[in-house]
């Protein structure tokens, strides 16, 4: 499918069958729930009480008091059973209480009104810095992003990328992709010039003739022309954008038309009053003129920290995240060492190379997610008001966008907008954690967290912990030990891509997967301490938080256990199909709620049994991390249009989980266990519908093919082109810096040098070469698992232009980009 935009043709990823074709978005204020549905919600969670404690009472003492366990192994299966099937009954019961907390704040919230928004803002506000870490992202990905950031409506907002690829790729192909990517900030910058500097103009004029008696009705129509002239712009703007996939329709639809309305609206209403003789008052036409200001004023930027020694290289999303955020405030000088290049603070008055604000609050923003227009106006008026003053991070658990070309994404999308319900109920426990693909942040707050530390002589600064790579989840326990709360704001003002293929899912999911153990230690801390100040955690709390980090562990396990091992029929009964009943009725209620159907329950069921091995292989690396003390690398979700390729683990092992599925219920038919023949004839259909729906029978076997071929290919090592290959002679300037290498050590500028003359090659010769001991070299030192395969992808290249960006950008720009 292809369609016509203002650049042209573009191609469209081919739609899958099954896939949904609504492009309805769900409104940002969720529907306040009935009465009915909150009783309903709470009759859920009593049921699941019940009907697990009637399973206890009913068929295991029944059994131990009829003398069935006569033997210790039955007496260990049994109990191992009850162990499984209390884990998952707890992980229901969650599900359920966090839904219940979600409609309750869904019923009790009110938005606040947009006179109350621009009035707040008038008499005081604080600066705000958008922080977007990208790494090996699509330019055109990068753009969309940062776009949605610019046109926020806020009064102080720095937006600044952070790359974190190579500073000096020898590609040419990743060089211009790494160019392309820095232009983006100063394309935008340039963009919003004109209406910036039009709407500056207005402002002005308007500020010095306020004070004259009558001005209102005169001064009337420059604002309204204001406004449709800002609405035009938008909507050319609007015209212009490719539309190659449903994220660009979501750009195009809901960030700049959906601007536009908003905007066009106000005009309208000021047009009704105008007709009617009459207009707002001089105070409320002075907040006006500003909100235009502010939508077109955001300051744009880049950095990149690996272009400086003095930084943490470290290979991850939170590392990219504190090196700018320990900046901030900051006035540096560059200084140029043999060590490379060093940020040093400026002496007080000297001039600096890099100067960068102070910022109240920080927003930490995914390159691939978007938010809508208030966002932040919205979040920060909500952390300033008198009773959050001890929230420290705020947001809204981000949405899918919708309209997906495959099946999968679809199904992921819906995963994600069901736990964004379960997210905003967990606010109204206080077991709230910080989501780390958008979020409002008190740079207070992070400086109560702050760790410092040297390695090998350079300060690093940790406000988020990079010690899992679920930053997010770790940093919300640290920030509940200072006391500081976390909060869901109860609205849909985020989206965020959902992986579109099985290969990239499998990434996602695994490092989702792999973390939570590792903090738990740190939960139980806090339970320890509060405590001890006489303020023990509420029940509720302490549920919600540990289900949150540990019931991808025990929830994989304990299926593991019931599709594998073959229990005694007599252990199941219809309370365990009562107890789960009302967890699949009130998913399949909460997917209609989010606008899918109420059979996708089945799907998603099918879908997280092939799950499985990507969630054990998540939970593995956690307990590998927990013993050898290794940091686990992180791995980037891929985001590429072609399809990401799948390890040959994770095709064959959805295929033995419905072949050994589809034996246990041969089994179970031949032996009369007609639960247990029920139960494994389930698990088989809703598996291979799955598999066939989400991987294809195609895509499996090329991917199988591709993890048995796979070996028989060496990859060819790239040759640097001539004029990058280093001069390796000695340097006078690392020799002064260095001093003379130690007795036995060989420097390494020296390692490779082409040196002349009879004395040092008599030297050279004199070396004792018994003297270099090959065990010197400690071979586990290198860490080959430090680069994970499943995050290196191969996307295409180029970015998408507008004709607004297609001029040059002025060197004169007041929008300083930092390099």
């Amino acid at each position: 499918m292809s369609r016509t935009t203002g650049h042209g043709t573009s191609s469209r990823r081919r739609r899958q069958w099954g896939t949904e074709k609504t492009h309805a978005l769900l409104p940002a204020v969720h529907d306040r729930p009935s009465t009915r549905k909150l009783v309903f919600a709470r009759v859920a969670i009593w049921l699941t009480i019940a009907a697990w404690m009637l399973y206890v009472l009913t068929v295991l003492l029944t059994l131990f008091l009829a003398g069935e366990f006569d033997t210790t192994w039955r007496v260990i299966e049994a109990a191992s059973y009850v162990v499984v099937v209390t884990f998952l009954t707890f992980s229901a019961l969650m599900y359920l209480l966090a839904r219940y907390g979600a409609f309750q704040r869904f019923r009790t919230h009110r938005r606040a009104a947009r006179g109350e928004l621009d009035r707040h803002f008038s008499l005081d506000h604080r600066p705000l810095t958008v922080l977007v870490p990208s790494y090996a992202e699509e330019p055109g990905v990068i753009r969309k992003t940062l776009w949605s950031a610019a046109l926020q409506e806020y009064p102080e907002m720095r937006v600044v990328l952070l790359i974190d690829d190579d500073p000096h790729p020898s590609d040419p192909e990743t060089r211009d992709k790494l160019n392309a990517t820095r232009a983006v900030t100063s394309e935008i910058a340039y963009a919003l010039r004109e209406p910036r500097e039009r709407a500056v103009e207005a402002l002005e004029f308007f500020e010095s003739i306020r004070d004259l008696p009558g001005i209102a009705e005169d001064a009337l129509p420059d604002l309204i022309d204001q406004y449709r002239l800002a609405v035009t712009w938008l909507r050319d703007f609007a015209d212009a954008e490719p539309r190659e996939d449903h994220v660009d329709d979501f750009f195009v639809e809901q960030v700049l038309h959906g601007l536009a309305d908003d905007l066009e609206s106000t005009a309208v209403a000021l047009e009704m009053a105008a007709a009617e003789g009459s207009a707002p008052s001089t105070a409320r036409m002075h907040e006006l003129h500003r909100r235009l200001v502010w939508i077109f004023s955001a300051e744009m930027a880049w950095f990149e920290r690996k272009r400086y020694a003095s930084l943490s290289h470290e290979a991850n999303k939170a590392m990219n995240l504190n090196a700018y955020i320990g900046l901030l405030g900051g006035r540096f000088v560059e200084q140029v060492t043999p060590d490379g290049l060093m940020l040093r603070p400026a002496p007080g008055g000297a001039p600096a190379d890099l100067e960068i604000p102070y910022s109240d609050f920080v927003l930490t923003l995914d390159a691939d997610s978007l938010l809508l227009r208030d966002y932040c106006l919205r979040l920060v008026h909500f952390l300033e008001q008198p009773e959050n003053a001890n929230v420290a991070v705020t947001q809204t658990p981000y949405s899918s966008f919708r309209n997906a070309p495959t099946r999968i994404e679809r199904l992921a999308g819906a995963t994600t907008d069901v736990q964004h319900i379960l997210h905003q109920g967990m606010s109204r426990y206080n077991a709230t954690f910080w989501v780390g693909a958008n979020a409002v942040i008190r740079m207070e707050a992070l400086d109560d967290i702050l760790e410092i530390e040297s390695v090998d002589g350079i300060e690093v600064r940790r406000y988020v912990q990079d010690r899992t790579v679920i930053e997010d989840t770790e940093s919300s326990v640290d920030l509940t030990l200072f006391g500081w709360r976390l909060v869901n704001y109860p609205e849909r003002l985020s989206y965020s891509a959902t992986p579109p293929d099985w290969g990239s899912l499998i990434v996602q999911r695994r490092r989702w997967a792999n973390g939570g153990l590792l903090i738990l230690p740190k939960m139980w801390r806090q339970m320890r301490d509060a405590r001890r100040q006489h303020k023990p955690l509420g029940t509720a709390e302490v549920s919600l938080r540990m289900n949150y980090m540990a019931s991808i562990a025990w929830a994989s396990f304990g299926l593991i256990f019931l599709l594998a091992y073959p229990y005694d029929n007599r252990l199941v009964s219809p309370f365990i199909l009562l107890g789960a009943l009302p967890y699949f009725l009130a998913m399949s209620s909460d997917l209609k709620y989010s606008g899918y159907k109420r059979t996708d329950i089945f799907r998603i069921y099918g879908f997280n049994l092939i799950l499985l091995p990507v969630n054990l292989a998540g939970v593995l690396k956690s307990l590998q991390q927990g013993m050898t003390g290794r940091k686990i690398p992180f791995a980037r979700t891929p985001k590429v249009k072609d399809r990401t390729g799948s390890p040959l683990l994770y095709i064959v092992s959805p295929v033995v989980i419905i072949a050994f599925s589809a034996f246990v219920a041969w089994r179970s038919y031949l032996d009369s266990s007609w639960w247990t023949l029920g139960f494994s004839t389930f698990n088989a259909l809703c598996a291979a519908w799955a598999f066939l729906g989400n991987i294809g029978i195609r895509n499996g076997l090329v991917d199988t093919w591709v993890g048995l071929t796979d070996w028989m290919y060496v990859d060819i090592e790239r040759q640097e082109p001539a004029e990058h290959v280093e001069d390796t002679a000695p340097d006078w300037r690392s020799i002064l810096h260095e001093g003379h290498p130690a007795p036995g050590v060989v420097a390494p500028e020296m390692a490779g040098a082409d040196v002349a003359g009879a004395e040092v090659a008599a030297s050279v010769a004199d070396v004792d070469t018994d003297a270099v001991d090959a065990d010197a070299v400690d071979t586990d030192a290198v860490d080959t698992g430090a680069v994970d395969t499943d995050a290196v992808d191969t996307p295409s290249s180029g970015t998408s232009t507008h004709p607004i960006e297609q001029q040059p950008v002025d060197p004169q720009s007041e929008i300083q980009v930092h390099s």
